[in-house]
């Protein structure tokens, strides 16, 4: 295999090469990735062909029922989605521009960020470019980060869920994430002035899924205090199903303050005391290393720090 220069690879690769192996990636068929192209087996296949004979490998091995990527055929595929996420940011971008908008931003946050720092940030924005179209998605931060990798977000408002992640996403602290256990006021624990931890684990509770950063930091709070993590569980993400559910029986949950003080204030909610704590673990704002953010996306995470900054004080 002879090595691929730049310059070469820029003078053949095409947008339709890049579609080609990410439709192909997705359906590992051809006769699918043929027909959501619009295009017949053949030329599907001819053109296959030819892109990896340019690239000097396969980049699909072909077994009898898919085409499974090959380890270089993997980074081919991996370069292909990212290049075409890129492209569909920059197209939506011309067209909201050229329409007299004010661009496109997309926003990924954690619970405690869509709570308040998030929203507060968005009206000041939208006060400043009242056509910027904004996009926000509300997920726990691997997910988060996961979507910043494939360059479907500008910028998320997370944390940090592993050491290792230092070395791949930049990261400027807002502030810290309390958070509190709580059942509805209803509960019977609500009579008690302080709960046994023996108590905790005779209730229903509603927890983070397993493998969610939040989940294992519970867990990890459970194994600290001395006592097993419940087996009557519920698990969701979906803050809307940690309070409806919270509402209509006698579930505990720890949920982030933010989220709980709302509810709170109404009575809807109270808070035990008990001595299982979660630590406060800062959130703030992760985007990929090396690439500074740009327009709106840098006007809102100026936002953010000015507010996180007024906040502290």
């Amino acid at each position: 295999m002879s090595d691929l220069s730049f310059s070469s690879f820029c003078n053949w690769l095409k947008f339709r090469h890049l579609t080609l192996l990410d439709t192909l990636g997705r359906t590992r068929n051809m006769h699918l990735a043929a027909q959501q192209m619009n295009l017949s087996q053949p030329a599907l296949s001819k053109m296959l062909k030819e892109i990896e004979s340019l690239l000097g490998f396969a980049v699909f091995e072909r077994l009898p029922r898919s085409m499974q990527p090959t380890p270089l055929g993997a980074q081919v595929l991996r370069y292909a989605h990212l290049a075409l996420n890129d492209a569909r940011t920059f197209v939506e971008q011309i067209n909201n521009l050229s329409a007299g908008g004010h661009g496109h931003l997309k926003v990924g946050g954690i619970f405690a960020a869509t709570a308040v720092a998030l929203p507060e940030a968005i009206v000041q924005i939208k006060q400043r470019w009242p056509l910027l179209a904004i996009e926000v998605v509300e997920q726990t931060s691997d997910h988060l980060m996961e979507m910043l990798d494939d360059k479907k977000l500008d910028l998320a408002v997370a944390r940090y869920t592993d050491e290792n992640q230092q070395q791949v996403y930049d990261f400027q602290a807002l502030a810290p994430e309390p958070f509190c256990m709580v059942v509805n006021s209803r509960h019977p624990l609500t009579e008690l002035a302080e709960t046994p931890l023996q108590e905790l684990g005779k209730w229903p509770w509603i927890l983070y899924p397993v493998g969610t950063p939040i989940r294992a930091r519970m867990e990890q709070a459970f194994a600290q205090a001395g006592i097993a993590t419940p087996k009557n569980t519920i698990d969701t993400i979906s803050m809307q199903t940690f309070l409806q559910v919270l509402q209509s029986g006698p579930m505990i949950a720890m949920l982030p303050a933010s989220m709980a003080q709302p509810h709170l204030e109404t009575g809807l909610l109270k808070v035990l005391n008990t001595p299982l704590k979660l630590a406060p673990q800062d959130y703030g704002i992760l985007t990929r290393r090396g690439e500074p953010l740009l327009g709106a996306a840098s006007e809102f995470a100026e936002i953010l720090l000015a507010n996180a900054q007024v906040a502290r004080n």
